[in-house]
């Protein structure tokens, strides 16, 4: 029997609908891990999307806008003061490590991709 590996391969289609989903959120909104994965079609990979935003190194990818669940920063690279810092220029509240008024800066998408 052959060892599992330890890093399996991204899913590639699903790795592509998260770029597509996180893509296409506007400056100056924010939308959870959970929800980003949801869009993409799998709504129990929070996990999976933060795993995709951490080696995403695409500059036309906002991935800063992405954010744990109740408003909570999350990662970002390992800065979480260059997160804050980027969400700060696009008018996003952020203290204490959390965003403020997320219902008012949370993205609400009408659609996810096929």
């Amino acid at each position: 029997m052959r060892a599992r590996r330890r890093h399996q391969p991204l899913d590639e289609p699903f790795s592509q609908r998260v770029l597509w989903v996180v893509r296409r959120i506007p400056p100056g909104r924010v939308a959870t891990y959970g929800e980003v994965a949801a869009l993409a079609g799998r709504p129990r990979a929070a996990r999976a999307v933060g795993n995709i935003m951490r080696g995403c190194r695409r500059p036309d990818i906002p991935c800063h806008r992405v954010i744990a669940a109740g408003g909570r920063l999350g990662g970002y690279g390992g800065s979480e003061a260059l997160k804050r810092s980027l969400l700060a220029a696009e008018g996003v509240v952020v203290a204490g490590g959390r965003v403020r008024e997320l219902e008012r800066v949370r993205w609400r998408a009408r659609t996810r991709p096929a």
